[in-house]
């Protein structure tokens, strides 16, 4: 039978205040998940797990610990809280740490409106297995392709937060995937690439030929690769890996390395940090999406607001400690597991997309790369310097010419970040989404 997870943090709260705290929240989350991996046309791995997870943050005065458990019965919750407040009155004096003020807190969301929760039955191990193997041979069937790895997935996860300043609330979450690594030539000449797709609901899900077919074309398109030469050419980053740019730029604003003063992005509150007309926005509130959420670890209610607007920073990413060691308020981007206090994150994200499509750009970047996979980095939080390894696609004259591979691209992500050029091709269903992006005057080094 699953738990209430309602009264499992409820009494975490209750046996914490028995203990002696002054204050705690608690986080009571259950799950399941089960995957299937195909190699070579076998069954490799068939998993399926299920449980429950409890976790009690403490505070006294402005000590806090935290302790978790996988065991819910009513003799463990008293000796987890026991040994958080033990722990707490043992912990350093954190300035900062706290819970909100009531004020603060969520009030009337609608979860039904994120639609998180798909319906449909659980499937079973047999029809993700039945998923995956379609998905396998679609890719087999096109011809030249030796060897496909798939994979399907599917979890379901429930989590309630309570704290002892009033706040209660909760919501689960679905996920369905589908994935194909294929393969062809064998030894050094061996090539491969992979398609995947997610979905909250499984009826939103594209037909597994569609996605095994992808795989195979994209493996296939990488027969030959060479390593391009070096030089300094325009690099476009193709949709797939283009969102690791905007995830270098959000480590930078995470109030986290901002109280440190270790990001290299530490002055550019209120400065230029994009071209103009450039937003990035974050919309916690997208129906069906993986990263939504109606209240942030700390219980409070998310909103929608531009991080980036008109190519200007306008704020950091804080939770609430981050915020107080910085002055500011929260953004409401706690998040949190049930071993570990709140920390700032993002949830969905927009960046502006552009009026022209990849292929626009690829004839107007003329001579250079076309990044496909990303491996490696080396990249400085304080000074924002950029190395990273890529393969790809080379461009002569505006279009493509042959596969590369073995290269660095090399820059400073403060300078490339002010002269990227979206496309308009970002895949609406994706949490994060970012088109391709060109971005002139990169240092590659290859043969």
């Amino acid at each position: 039978m699953t738990p209430n997870l309602s009264d499992l943090s409820h009494a975490l709260l209750d046996a914490a205040r028995k203990a002696g705290a002054d204050s705690a929240d608690a986080l009571a989350v259950t799950g399941t998940a089960m995957s299937i991996e195909i190699r070579k046309g076998a069954l490799e791995q068939a998993e399926r797990s299920e449980g429950t997870e409890i976790g009690l943050r403490v505070l006294i005065g402005r000590r806090q610990a935290c302790v978790s458990a996988s065991d819910t019965s009513a003799a463990t919750i008293q000796a987890l809280a026991e040994r958080a407040v033990a722990m707490a009155r043992e912990a350093p004096e954190d300035p900062f740490a706290g819970l909100a003020e009531p004020e603060q807190l969520a009030k009337g969301w609608d979860i039904d409106a994120l639609d998180l929760m798909d319906p449909a039955s659980e499937p079973g191990a047999a029809v993700l297995e039945a998923s995956a193997r379609a998905v396998e041979g679609a890719a087999l069937a096109t011809v030249g392709i030796t060897q496909v790895e798939a994979g399907a997935g599917y979890s379901r996860r429930q989590m309630h937060l309570a704290l002892s300043n009033g706040f209660s609330g909760g919501y689960g979450r679905t996920s369905t995937s589908l994935s194909a690594v294929a393969f062809t030539g064998q030894g050094t000449t061996m090539q491969r690439d992979y398609a995947g797709e997610s979905r909250t609901y499984a009826s939103d899900m594209p037909g597994a030929d569609e996605i095994g077919h992808r795989a195979a074309e994209r493996t296939l398109q990488r027969v030959g690769s060479v390593k391009p030469k070096t030089g300094v050419y325009p690099v476009l980053f193709d949709e797939r890996v283009a969102a690791s740019l905007v995830g270098h730029l959000l480590s930078a604003i995470n109030g986290g390395s901002i109280a440190r003063g270790s990001s290299w992005a530490r002055d550019l509150l209120g400065k230029q940090v994009l071209p103009a007309a450039i937003s990035l926005v974050e919309d916690p509130h997208r129906p069906r999406i993986s990263s939504s959420r109606p209240f942030d670890g700390e219980g409070l209610a998310t909103r929608r607001r531009e991080i980036v607007a008109d190519g200007v920073l306008t704020g950091w990413v804080l939770d609430l400690a981050t915020g107080r060691k910085l002055g500011m308020v929260s953004t409401a981007n706690a998040s949190r597991g049930t071993s570990a206090p709140p920390s700032p994150a993002t949830t969905n994200l927009d960046l502006t997309q552009g009026a022209l499509n990849r292929d626009d750009l690829i004839t107007q970047m003329g001579t250079g790369l076309l990044i496909t996979s990303m491996i490696g980095s080396t990249i400085s939080a304080t000074t924002g310097d950029y190395s990273r390894g890529a393969s790809g696609f080379w461009v002569e004259n505006g279009r493509l010419s042959h596969p590369v591979h073995e290269c660095t691209i090399a820059g400073n992500l403060r300078d490339m970040l002010l002269r990227i050029i979206p496309a308009n091709d970002a895949r609406p269903h994706l949490s994060t989404r970012v088109p391709s992006i060109l971005i002139d005057g990169m240092t590659l080094a290859g043969a």
